[in-house]
């Protein structure tokens, strides 16, 4: 080890690999609230100027993290001219991170439960930071649109979804569903 005296003083040179070895870390992914804020008024006013028929969302009273949603049921679909009422919640972390989206009306389809969840890839694990409030809707809307008039089997899903397992007992909407269908 080398000493060096400077002004009387001993000072020992040690090599200093350990600061210049380490690399600093990268920061941690975080979103600050006004970043999240400004996004969601960005994609408020995209929104509202994409002039798309069927769909609309706007945040609930003062909480821009709240949002109503509607999408009207697409053209020769067993939905078309049915509007539903969705609820979407956004986390602080949006948009790393999905909103939870969920119908407030009542909904009969495979993809939706007796909650109004909603079981849609983009809302779970192949979210995008790239997706939007618009593409979230329109995505909903076709999921909507995925059944078509007399498609035997997916017919049979959203039977089988609707029956209520212990008793065996059919929800009286689902009969008022199947009329519609045949």
């Amino acid at each position: 080890m080398a000493t060096n005296t400077i002004h009387g003083n001993n000072e020992s040179a040690q090599p200093n690999n350990i600061a210049s070895s380490k690399q600093p870390l990268p920061p941690a992914k975080t979103v600050d609230s006004q970043s999240v804020l400004r996004r969601l008024q960005s994609e408020l006013m995209a929104l509202m100027m994409s002039g798309d028929s069927g769909i609309s969302a706007f945040p609930e009273e003062d909480n821009i993290f709240f949002w109503k949603g509607t999408i009207s049921g697409s053209k020769d679909t067993v939905f078309e001219g049915t509007e539903y009422k969705l609820s979407l919640s956004f986390p602080n972390d949006y948009p790393f991170k999905p909103p939870k989206v969920k119908f407030e009306t009542t909904c009969f389809h495979p993809n939706v439960d007796v909650h109004g969840n909603i079981c849609l890839d983009i809302l779970q694990d192949k979210w995008s930071s790239a997706y939007d409030v618009r593409t979230i809707l329109i995505s909903i809307q076709s999921l909507l649109g995925a059944i078509k008039k007399n498609t035997g089997r997916r017919l049979r899903s959203c039977i089988n979804l609707q029956i209520d397992e212990s008793s065996g007992r059919k929800d009286e909407a689902t009969v008022v569903f199947l009329g519609v269908l045949f």
